[in-house]
């Protein structure tokens, strides 16, 4: 069940709010549409709801608010816009990777393919789907984490007829299984084609919230579409004849040469253009909207009752009831203080009896011609909340729909406080309400004792709606399976690895031809005009993507617009980079060397003494510019920031590093270990000060201490950017 309670968007310079005090209820096991011609209001009462969208407002799922729940994904399934998946990516990949995402069995992504109908195109990749598919591929991520409700923004639309159907059937099901179902639409026929309830916003502001039954009886109307380049006069022409024949028929003109004839037929329409020779291009029976409001036509020959006048409109709670008569619906109510007409509710209220709800309490003690608020039951006494009524004509019910609106109970005993008084009116004249006292009034025992109840009524129903605070997304459930499905669903890292190989074989075959550069240098593909070797640009672009593509396609935020910057997320993208670095650089290293041995023999090929600093320093290099990759394009959001920060450590912070470090400083290090085992009187174990002095010889060379210096500044930004977005 979804409760909505006083959903208001901020407001838009001087524009208003888009969305201003909705409130609704969505019931489990049914389908509710929530209609607006304007899709700005329906979207942003969506996004005020899943606090997308900084505003005023609450919303309980199942009775608590989302941020409230643990895994928000396996309570609601959210489907609004495209997936904004990589287009590269195969949709079955897609569904496994968030499979990882919401901490759900990989196989879960076949039962909701098989669901969804996307069996058959499992392969296919995502840049490819249609409008339709990608509907159901959106559908399938909603479903994934098998949630109790469905939110769903415009989800029919652009699709075709049998589409749609399709569609409407899967939200149906999902609903009869006890699921609850809210979908936007701008369509009324959809609306009341697929929902049990409909609710109608009309600029961002609710007019009803009734059944579909009673939304399709008094929202839409049986309608002949005339297409005519004489519209005009034809329309002049049917309102003459019905005024004559004393028929009531009501002549819309539309968008140029169209017109809409209510209360009419074809037959009817037809014989009156030929009797006047008038040439008609379309005749069609149609089912047109009357929209949210009622209409009035000019060209209506005959003039209905009118329920009240709007220049005497009066405020509900002064209001006066005579003595016996019925307690009538709010929403009726409502409509006679804006003075508007409703042809077809009028009609509807002429074949309907009166009939009192069966829990309104009659007024017993009221005098025959006026029941005073201060001295009127306080059940009887009609508050301004903006209740509606969904009155059955069969059954006739009261529900009150709670509402946000202040509600102002007059208190007496208080000087600040005004008590109205009985005026005597003759006729329907308004009451008056006297100035406020300048004492205390007296009061008795009972309402004494009633006072502190209906101050807290007060209190709490005059306080505005809690701010909505939005909030970044979560991070996956399982972080390393959802990186891993990452990398390897899209064919980015292959084609890295693949130009990454040969690149590198090819600068080691002509840097050994040249016979200037040494062996390590040599096996590394790594000349003196680059700044890096082909292997730390791949492992730093493989890390910039890490980042990069969760920016530019936001899979795990794709309601949100916001990648999560969680420690976790963060430490599975360093580790899987890490790996994919040392991998890329020990098969560059072997390609290179088993391409020199084809090529020059043996000599070229043998391994150096210091084997093991040299691979301890080249791994380091690798997983350094890997990190800084992901580090940057986190901190900066793209991909291309991220392989510019790798790129800038060997041409813009080593000549840097070289300019602060110059002297013997660098050489003082060298007997580190030494003196740390004087100082704390340990024996290295194992020949450990060997392996240490090689770490300290590595981070002491210009390039080395400008990557740490780098991953330091980017691991800081990083953090001082998640904590900047968990503060606000």
């Amino acid at each position: 069940m979804i409760q909505a309670i006083g959903l208001t968007s901020n407001p838009r310079q001087e524009l208003p709010p888009a969305v201003e005090d909705v409130s609704f209820e969505a019931y489990s096991g049914r389908v509710t549409a929530l209609l607006d011609a304007e899709p700005i209001g329906t979207t942003t009462a969506l996004r005020l709801m899943l606090e997308l969208q900084q505003g005023r407002g609450i919303t309980y799922f199942r009775g608590r608010p989302l941020h409230r729940i643990a895994h928000p994904s396996r309570e609601v399934g959210v489907l609004m816009g495209d997936v904004p998946g990589h287009p590269a990516r195969s949709v079955r990949g897609h569904l496994r990777m968030l499979c990882a995402a919401v901490g759900v069995p990989v196989l879960r992504a076949d039962d909701v393919l098989e669901a969804v109908g996307l069996v058959s195109l499992r392969n296919e990749r995502l840049g490819t789907l249609s409008r339709g598919m990608d509907r159901r591929l959106g559908l399938a991520c909603a479903l994934l984490a098998d949630p109790h409700t469905l939110v769903l923004d415009r989800p029919g639309e652009g699709l075709s007829a049998r589409e749609s159907a399709w569609l409407h059937g899967i939200l149906r099901a999902h609903a009869s299984q006890g699921g609850t179902v809210l979908f936007t639409t701008d369509d009324p026929k959809e609306a009341a084609r697929t929902a049990d309830r409909v609710v109608t916003l009309d600029s961002g502001q609710l007019v009803a919230d009734q059944e579909a039954a009673d939304f399709a009886r008094t929202r839409l109307r049986p309608r002949v579409a005339v297409r005519t380049p004489h519209a005009a006069r034809l329309g002049a022409l049917l309102t003459k004849e019905a005024r004559t024949n004393h028929r009531t028929i009501e002549v819309v003109t539309e968008d140029g040469n169209r017109l809409s004839v209510y209360g009419s037929t074809c037959a009817a329409v037809g014989e009156t253009a030929y009797r006047h020779g008038i040439l008609v291009h379309q005749l069609a029976d149609e089912i047109g909207d009357a929209g949210p409001q009622s209409r009035t036509s000019p060209t209506r020959p005959t003039h209905p009752t009118p329920l009240t006048s709007p220049t005497r409109r009066t405020h509900p709670s002064s209001r006066t009831l005579p003595q016996g008569s019925p307690a009538r619906p709010d929403h009726q109510a409502a409509q006679d203080c804006r003075g508007t007409q409703d042809p077809q509710g009028t009609q509807d209220r002429r074949d309907r009896q009166d009939v009192a709800p069966p829990d309104a309490v009659p007024l017993d003690m009221a005098p025959p011609d006026t029941v005073p608020l201060d001295m009127a039951p306080l059940d009887s006494v009609p508050v301004d909340t903006e209740t509606e009524t969904d009155t059955d004509i069969d059954n006739p019910t009261l529900r009150p729909r709670p509402s946000t609106e202040p509600l102002t109970v007059a208190l007496k005993g208080t000087a600040s406080t005004p008590t109205p008084t009985p005026t005597p009116a003759s006729g329907s004249a308004p009451e008056s309400v006297p100035a406020p006292t300048s004492g205390p009034v007296p009061m008795s025992v009972s309402e004494r004792a009633s006072a502190p109840a209906l101050a807290s009524v007060s209190a709490a129903a005059t306080a505005l709606p809690p701010p909505i605070t939005v909030r970044p997304g979560r991070s996956p459930l399982r972080p390393l399976r959802y990186e891993i499905r990452r990398l390897l669903g899209v064919g980015t890292g292959y084609f890295t690895l693949i130009a990454v190989l040969a690149t590198s074989a090819l600068f080691s075959v002509f840097l050994a031809r040249s016979g200037h550069t040494p062996q390590p240098h040599l096996l590394a593909a790594w000349p003196h005009e680059l700044p890096l070797p082909p292997a730390a640009l791949g492992a730093g672009l493989l890390g910039a993507l890490a980042f990069g593509d969760e920016f530019r396609h936001p899979a795990l935020a794709a309601d949100r617009g916001t990648v999560p910057r969680r420690l976790g997320m963060l430490g599975a993208k360093l580790l899987v980079a890490a790996a994919a670095a040392l991998l890329l650089s020990t098969l560059a290293v072997t390609a290179d060397a088993v391409l020199l041995h084809l090529v020059y023999g043996e000599e070229l090929t043998k391994v150096p003494a210091d084997w093991p600093s040299l691979t301890a320093s080249w791994y380091a290099l690798v997983t350094g510019c890997a990190w800084a990759g992901v580090l940057a394009a986190g901190v900066f959001r793209s991909t291309t920031a991220g392989l510019a920060a790798v790129l800038a450590v060997p041409i813009v912070v080593v000549p840097l590093v070289q300019k602060a470090v110059e002297g013997p400083a660098v050489r003082s290090a060298a007997g580190l270990p030494a003196r740390l085992r004087d100082l704390a009187l340990v024996q290295w174990p194992f020949g450990a000060e060997r392996y240490l002095a090689a770490g300290v010889r590595m981070i002491a060379q210009p390039v080395g201490t400008a990557l740490m210096l780098s991953l330091t500044a980017l691991l800081c930004a990083y953090l001082l950017t998640a904590m900047r977005t968990r503060v606000r």
